[in-house]
């Protein structure tokens, strides 16, 4: 994948209220974080301090604060907060680099790379969520084995696809040379053994991709 485009980083389910994951795409590092208020958001995983991740940090109400020193920043990236001179008035040069950020088909999806406008990615159908996979293997290997898959199509970063178990939407992030993650969705009502199933379909999905790869 090249150019500005949109890139799924995780299932919606697993990046809960007040909570943030660090995830890599294209090499790029990210943290994606879920305000109290249920908002996602999408940044360079990174604070302009020290470098130290934003992931390892706290989520409180609507700011992110970086664990090494505290520092504290809004929903639009900027610095509110430096527990270390608590009468400054914070400059507003100090920010975050953010991605452009979106949830749909039920998954967060980022606009890459950054600074990128990727305009507007056309609304998906509801889905389940059902789980996120990585396979240690390059992005053409594992498009082609699910283009194999029945009624297989891929679009940008989704590939949608009739399995065995009912139809899917898998969002494809490339992480490097050499690794994927899978983030696989179906349609709802689906039920519990059928999202079973997908998931042993997804892991032998993940074990020819990575046999291809070693032999």
């Amino acid at each position: 994948m090249t150019g500005t485009q949109w890139v799924p980083l995780a299932l919606a389910r697993d990046i809960t209220p007040g909570t943030s994951a660090g995830t890599v795409a294209e090499g790029a590092e990210i943290v994606v974080w879920r305000d109290t208020d249920g908002r996602a958001h999408v940044w360079e995983d990174r604070c302009p301090h020290r470098g130290m991740k934003m992931s390892f940090g706290f989520v409180r109400g609507d700011h992110i604060a970086c664990l090494y020193h505290g520092w504290e920043f809004d929903e639009g990236g900027t610095c509110r907060k430096i527990p270390a001179h608590p009468e400054l008035e914070v400059p507003g040069s100090i920010c975050v680099a953010r991605y452009g950020c979106t949830e749909t088909g039920a998954m967060i999806w980022a606009a890459l790379p950054l600074g990128a406008e990727a305009g507007e990615l056309p609304a998906l159908p509801d889905a389940v969520p059902v789980r996120s996979i990585t396979i240690e293997a390059g992005l053409i290997s594992v498009a082609n084995m699910l283009l194999n898959e029945e009624n297989a199509v891929i679009e940008g970063a989704l590939a949608t696809l009739d399995s065995a178990h009912g139809p899917l939407a898998i969002g494809v992030q490339p992480i490097r040379p050499g690794a994927v993650t899978l983030h696989i969705a179906t349609r709802p009502g689906a039920s519990t053994e059928t999202l079973l199933a997908i998931c042993d379909w997804a892991e032998t999905l993940r074990r020819t991709a990575e046999k291809e790869i070693a032999a």
